[in-house]
């Protein structure tokens, strides 16, 4: 069985395009789709739907793709460990990251591994929280930076407490207040964040029972601040996502210390390539806080 081929149905997979995948792995599409059909022809089952607007997994292959993810996980990790026996660093690590991460501390933690080991390729996907769970889940990626859960399906290595601040516009009635009781919020138009999953502004309304009225949903931050700066409403966002506040905004701490907790989430069995990353990553993170 070649792993060529796993490769190849992984990469289909993940980005639902045999021209797509054909390009990512520099193969040309006839050799992308010959690859598919042989597997299929293997293991005598279909595993792709073909169709105009692009390509699905059968139950078969969404039920074989987990698997076949595991194998090619495990066959990098082969190589990754006799590396290492020889004294040597290399392989290719799958980083799951969302915006103020990719932001903030990617650059300088990328730089670090480059220098430290330049043979370890490293290769990113950016989501939502939620995005990158299932993507550790289904094995797209070896490692994740997401809000801390109780879930136990991953390790997780916990890495800061970002604390959750009211924002406001300076037309706002609340612009002058030293802080933002959870009664404030239920008087005026509030922006909701709406990264997928549930998210520590939605816990922490759950667990005061606050029932904002809200205006607007929405997912980039600096769409969130836009609204807020033409007057539109309020919201609760991170500290690392406001170095650059429009001028016209203040941020004002809630009447409870609030918190995202973010951590570096890795699939069991994390390669030495992985491990050389969260070593870096929490003692870049170490560094910085002291």
């Amino acid at each position: 069985m070649s792993l060529v081929k796993f490769e190849i149905f992984s990469k289909v997979a993940e980005v639902g395009s045999f021209t797509k995948a054909a390009d990512s792995l520099q193969l040309t599409q006839s050799a992308v789709s010959h690859a598919i059909t042989s597997l299929e022809k293997e293991f005598e089952l279909t595993l792709i739907n073909r169709n105009k607007t692009g390509v699905t997994l059968t139950n078969a292959g969404e039920h074989l793709l987990f698997t076949i993810r595991k194998v090619l996980h495990y066959n990098e990790k082969v190589y990754q460990e006799a590396a290492s026996l020889n004294g040597l660093s290399k392989g290719t690590i799958k980083i799951g990251i969302f915006t103020s991460v990719s932001m903030k501390w990617l650059p300088n933690i990328i730089k670090i591994m480059e220098a430290k080991y330049p043979a370890i390729h490293i290769e990113l996907k950016e989501g939502d929280y939620f995005e990158i769970e299932q993507w550790l889940l289904s094995g797209e990626i070896d490692c994740g930076f997401v809000n801390i859960t109780q879930s136990n399906q991953f390790d997780i290595i916990p890495l800061k407490n970002d604390p959750l601040l009211c924002i406001v516009s300076n037309q706002s009635e609340l612009y002058n207040k030293p802080v933002v009781t959870f009664e404030d919020l239920e008087k005026v138009d509030f922006i909701m964040p709406s990264y997928g999953g549930s998210h520590d502004v939605k816990r922490l309304f759950e667990a005061y029972n606050v029932q904002p009225n809200i205006r607007f949903e929405l997912m980039e931050e600096t769409a969130i601040m836009s609204m807020i700066s033409h007057h539109l409403g309020i919201s609760i966002l991170p500290e690392m996502v406001l170095d650059s506040l429009p001028k016209q905004l203040r941020v004002i701490p809630l009447e409870v210390n609030s918190y995202r907790s973010i951590g570096l989430a890795t699939r069991y069995n994390l390669s030495p390539a992985g491990r050389k990353f969260a070593e870096v990553t929490k003692g870049w993170l170490s560094g910085k806080e002291q």
